[in-house]
Parts: structure tokens; sequence; C-alpha cells
């Protein structure tokens, strides 16, 4: 309610920019035909996936452990990090203005930065269930309770949704006096700030500091965690024991890969040099095509998941024959 009344506030007073808009991927209709068609699949891939792994984590009380109770959340996330952005996508896929209002952009473009903030804390939380199940598996249940993964799934939340939180603010209520073209998808950090009226760069310097912080530190937490983990994995005698702890552990380093390679390409090194259109891509990758594959990493590498996810199709057909 603040963040929305700071933005009337803005939209009110210097700003004369009442909405902007989002270029996407500019082509003939026939092309925005075949762009809307292929990112609808995507979306209702990525929902579909994702809810089939909520319900199965619900559902199966063999996969009410932390290591679960992560991963639901985690897909909880990935519906409404798809959701902030890809919606208005299609939208403009089929509109001729391709506008979106002043404020529902500053509101996307918090969901987007804090539910992407929120990812990279899931993934650290993740990290560490697999680093205390591996290299400490008997004190494990002692040490992941019930209570400390409630704990670490509120931080995250809290965590992801406040780390943007004031420097978002102050970037809204900078003067924005026109023009009012941004040539994106959706409202990103960079086009919003060369369309403001006034110089920041203290501003822009700080939103980036804390963007590159959160990545570079929660990446480096990861690969500690799981370095340490494929230390204790050599160690184990059993090849099948190795065998269940790289299945466990390669899904997550694969997510881990996919989505901090293309974060970093955007907001940790220096992308000046980059087009426009590559910009487009790597924004493209990360926020809509790594949800996607998200759910058929996790179920198709984990023999417990498989399991469940079969008991939960296999209930929605006896639900629609009955």
């Amino acid at each position: 309610t603040l963040f929305y009344f700071l933005l009337t506030m803005n939209k009110s007073g210097i700003s004369t920019v009442t909405q902007f808009v989002l270029l996407g991927f500019p082509g003939p209709w026939k092309m925005q035909i075949i762009f809307f068609s292929l990112i609808l699949l995507i979306y209702i891939l990525t929902v579909t996936g994702n809810i089939a792994i909520i319900c199965a984590v619900w559902w199966d009380h063999r996969l009410h452990t932390p290591m679960y109770v992560f991963l639901a959340n985690f897909s909880f996330l990935e519906i409404w990090y798809v959701t902030c952005t890809v919606p208005n996508m299609l939208v403009n896929f089929l509109s001729k203005t391709k506008t979106i209002s002043f404020s529902g952009c500053f509101t996307q473009f918090y969901f987007f930065f804090s539910l992407g903030t929120t990812e990279c804390f899931f993934l650290c939380v993740m990290a560490y269930d697999r680093y205390l199940a591996i290299c400490h598996p008997l004190h494990y249940p002692t040490i992941m309770t019930g209570k400390l993964c409630a704990i670490l799934v509120s931080l995250c939340w809290l965590t992801g949704f406040l780390g943007h939180s004031v420097p978002i603010l102050f970037i809204s209520q900078l003067p924005y006096c026109g023009p009012n073209i941004i040539d994106h998808f959706l409202c990103d950090v960079d086009p919003l700030m060369a369309l403001s009226c006034a110089s920041s760069p203290i501003i822009e310097h700080v939103f980036h500091s804390v963007s590159s912080l959160i990545i570079i530190l929660t990446i480096l937490y990861i690969l500690g965690s799981y370095i340490l983990v494929l230390r204790a994995v050599l160690l184990v005698p059993s090849s099948a024991g190795r065998q269940k702890a790289f299945s466990t552990c390669g899904s997550h380093l694969v997510v881990v890969s996919l989505f901090y390679g293309t974060i970093m390409v955007m907001y940790v090194s220096p992308t000046s040099g980059n087009s426009v259109a590559m910009h487009k891509i790597i924004t493209l990758i990360y926020s809509v095509v790594t949800p996607v594959l998200n759910p058929l990493i996790y179920s198709l590498r984990n023999r417990d998941m498989k399991f469940a996810l079969r008991q939960v199709i296999c209930a929605m057909r006896i639900m629609q024959t009955s």
C-alpha cells in the first residue's frame, strides 16, 4: 500500500509521464502471433508444472520433509515470477498501443526484482539443506527441524521483498517528463533510469551494487556448499550412495547454473556493449525459459517426485471420470 501510495504521489507530482510504451519484440503481425502462441504455451507449461509439484508435495506425506517444503515454495515463487511479466507481455503482443501505466510499470519492476531476489535466497537455502543432508546426515534431523525450515522459508520471502524496496522507491520518485518508450518487454532498471529527466548516478549505483552483492554472495555460498558436498560424496564407499547424492544435487546445480549464468551477465558483468536485442534475449531466458525447465529438471531427476507426480495425475484422472 505504501509503495502504491508513493507511486501515486509521483505520478501526480513532478512526473508528466502517466504511462510507458513497452516495445517488446517488434515485428509483423504474423510474427507477433507466433511469439504470443509460443510464450503462452511456455506460460501454461510453467504454471501447470509448478502447480503439479506443489500438489505432489502437499498430497504425498513422504514428501513432507524440509527438502520438498523448500521445493514447493520455490515452485510457488516461480509461478508468481512468470506471472508478474508474462500476462502483460502476452497482451502487448496483440495490442497496437503496447502501453503500461506508470504505477503498473513500477509495480511490475518491484515484484520482478523482489521475486528474483527471493529465488536467489531459496537456492541458497536449498544448497544449505543438501549440505546438511549429505555432509552431516546423522545430525540432519536435529538441525533441520520443522521450526528452522519455517524460519528459513520466512526469511527468504521477507529479505527478498525488502532487498530492493528502497532503491526502487527512490527510482519511482525521479521525474519522468518524456519520452516514455521502453525498448524492452518489461520494466527494467536501465531503461527506466535512461528515461528519467534528472541524472541520478548515485541511485543507479546503489541499485546495481545491491543487485551485484546479492548475486555474488549467494552464488559463492552455493558453490562453497556444493564443493563441500562433492568432497563428502567422493568419500562415500557405496556407488549407489554416490549416485543418489549426485542425482539429488545434480538437478539443483542445473537450475542454479541456468538462473545465475544469465542474471550475472545482466546485472554483474558490464553489459553496456551488448545490444538491446541481446538484453531482451538474456532477460527472456532467466525470466521465462528457466522457470518452465525447473519442474522438468526436478521431476525427471528425482524418483520420489516422479512417483508423487504419478499419484497426482492418477488422482486427477479419477476425479475427471467420477
